[in-house]
């Protein structure tokens, strides 16, 4: 079976924990300090139910309301994990706005996403619930989870399911394409 190469954007809000995460689940490594990230791109392999995958990081810069969707984040990309802090309800409006900005530049509503809510940790700052990200989640049709990249808590996760949603949006859209001569790829 061949190595299935995906890219991977993260995108979100400034502050949110977007290279945190990268870096948790490609090195191990969690950096305390915040350094503003312009991008940064990460490799690594990966194992999913018996399929190998070299996996493409796009570490983006944090993106605000008035950013331009630039378009790179939209071309050769599989997936995109939409990033948020529990502790910050404006990155949750971000967000939305980044989603929206997402459909507008693909021109598709399917396009594999997992919504992150980052800072799981941080329970005494929580600002935003559980229910209010899975309820957005769904609203989307993407997948949720919330993470903690400072304790690696759900960091494999987030890649393992959007890899998974990626693999059910192309078989989703071979079925569209070939219908039962679809074959997995």
């Amino acid at each position: 079976m061949r190595t299935k190469q995906r890219r991977i954007a993260v995108l979100g809000f400034r502050s949110v924990g977007k290279s945190s995460i990268s870096s948790q689940f490609v090195n191990g490594e969690f950096f305390e300090a915040y350094l503003p990230t312009i991008q940064n791109t990460f490799n690594k392999n990966l194992n999913l139910r018996g399929q190998e995958y070299l996996v493409t990081l796009v570490d983006t810069a944090g993106q605000d309301e008035f950013s331009i969707f630039p378009t790179q984040y939209s071309m050769d990309i599989h997936g995109y994990v939409l990033v948020y802090s529990v502790t910050d309800p404006r990155s949750l409006q971000v967000v939305q706005i980044i989603h929206d900005k997402l459909l507008d530049m693909t021109g598709s509503v399917n396009v594999p996403i997992v919504l992150v809510g980052n800072k799981k940790d941080l329970q005494d700052e929580r600002e935003i619930t559980p229910e209010q990200g899975r309820k957005l989640a769904n609203s989307w049709k993407a997948q949720f989870l919330e993470a903690s990249s400072q304790n690696q808590e759900s960091v494999t996760d987030i890649f393992n399911t959007i890899l998974a949603h990626i693999e059910q949006v192309d078989m989703e859209r071979c079925a569209v394409k070939w219908g039962s001569y679809c074959a997995i790829a």
